[in-house]
């Protein structure tokens, strides 16, 4: 038996009894009226799958009129509902009449018992699958939702980053590439997300993607999908991140990161907006916002052979450079501030407080890791504080290697983290070229980089 609700309108009892007989066989629920003024008044109207609505209800007219009226007034009220209309006077013209304003099917009285029934299943069928359909919308749009659910905020009044939020505001009305630059730390992900909530797409998807994390074997896979079997681990097909975010906004961070080879695979798809998945000959169409990221000065790489230019080119069409947070006259003491009530209510220390000295060697300390640098110094403050007040001696701030202003590297850890940095100090930023002159992988080297949270 098919669980589904049919609701019988017509005025000849004798039709409404044998559809009654015939129909209660296969399908859960089925009612009926003899009087289609009754249709306001019917309980729980809306949750009716399909309906058998007579074409004629008053003696002597055969005009279909009444039929039509009543159609229209069921797509008012509950559009959702498949329609099909019956008579015992068969016209041509009429039928499309009735199709066009919504009917999903046409019968004539007295009816093959067969055809009836599969008329009524294919009005099922259609039912089923745009409930099917809906809720799949309903569930994309609550993913979308979460996806998109962004709890950092831009916190500042600096003349600095007030220009940038304006550049943001102009950029994000358009559709254009945006290539967004800045020193480690600066925020490069929350202005794309500002970017994507500002801009037509923001109901759309937000996929963002940290190009230094993945590997090179790994690169078209991840980006452009693949196909069932097209290698040892691909145990079914798969989106990649460019389908992903088909109608919405894709954030690849690092690009600075990515070798000549792998340059080319993602030139070829941001020229076409066309991506096939590994494993398949199917071109694939996408529709996408493009933003990307880096703290690499692309121009000098460029000129070192390190990054095509036609590929700096496409994704350059607006360059928007990130401030660092010493070049923002007075957000150091705000952020801080934003930062302490949020790590006081995480970590339950609600009376903190920061003193004059501390605020004054906070303001004054060149935050070489910028916001982020600043974030993980208030939370381990918060963390360790045995007192009320944080005094400047709670602050334990770093120079640029990563090692103490107080003192020289004490651990392996920290030894390490200072030859990395000098690498990197030395090749501009190239994680690549940084990797090479200390004998490990890019990807070895990114790894140790984000345990330190830089």
């Amino acid at each position: 038996m098919i669980d589904a609700k049919i609701l019988v309108i017509d005025d000849n009892k004798s039709v409404l009894s044998a559809l009654e007989i015939l129909l209660q066989f296969e399908y859960k629920s089925v009612q009926s009226i003899s009087n289609p003024n009754q249709i306001s008044s019917f309980p729980n109207f809306d949750e009716i799958d399909i309906i058998l609505l007579d074409m004629n209800f008053s003696a002597g007219v055969n005009t279909g009129n009444e039929g039509l009226y009543w159609l229209s007034e069921i797509r008012k009220k509950a559009p959702h509902i498949s329609v099909i209309m019956m008579t015992a006077y068969g016209a041509i013209d009429l039928a499309v009449k009735a199709l066009k304003e919504g009917a999903m099917d046409f019968i004539l009285k007295p009816w093959n018992n067969e055809r009836l029934l599969t008329t009524i299943k294919s009005a099922y069928d259609l039912r089923k699958s745009q409930k099917e359909v809906q809720q799949l919308k309903q569930k994309e749009s609550n993913l979308k939702q979460v996806i998109n659910q962004n709890k950092d905020y831009i916190i500042g009044n600096s003349k600095a980053l007030k220009n940038l939020l304006s550049l943001v505001q102009k950029v994000a009305k358009t559709d254009v590439n945006v290539l967004v630059t800045g020193e480690n730390g600066t925020g490069k992900e929350l202005i794309a997300r500002e970017l994507h909530k500002s801009s037509a797409r923001s109901q759309e998807v937000f996929i963002s993607v940290d190009m230094g994390s993945i590997s090179e074997n790994l690169f078209e896979s991840e980006l452009f999908g693949h196909t069932k079997g097209s290698f040892t681990d691909a145990k079914e097909d798969r989106a990649g991140k460019f389908e992903a975010a088909n109608g919405g906004t894709l954030f690849l961070d690092e690009i600075g990161n990515l070798s000549l080879q792998t340059q080319a695979k993602l030139l070829s798809a941001i020229q076409n907006r066309v991506i096939v998945r590994v494993g398949s000959n199917k071109p694939i169409p996408v529709d996408i916002r493009l933003i990307c990221a880096t703290n690499s000065n692309l121009e000098k790489m460029v000129s070192d052979g390190l990054f095509r230019e036609d590929l700096l080119y496409r994704i350059n069409t607006i360059h928007v450079e990130l401030p660092s947070l010493r070049e923002r006259d007075g957000d150091v003491l705000l952020l801080a501030d934003f930062y302490l009530n949020k790590f006081m209510n995480k970590y339950g220390k609600p009376e903190l407080r920061i003193n004059q000295q501390a605020q004054e060697k906070l303001a004054t300390y060149p935050w070489p890791g910028n916001v982020r640098e600043l974030l993980h110094t208030i939370e381990r403050a918060v963390i360790l504080s045995e007192e009320n007040i944080l005094k400047p001696s709670d602050f334990l701030l770093e120079v640029k290697s990563g090692i103490s202003l107080d003192s020289g590297p004490d651990t392996l850890e920290e030894m390490e983290l200072l030859m990395i940095n000098n690498a990197l100090i030395q090749h501009n930023g190239n994680y690549s070229a940084a990797a090479d002159q200390l004998g490990i992988s890019r990807q070895t080297l990114y790894n140790k980089l984000k345990k330190t949270g830089r």
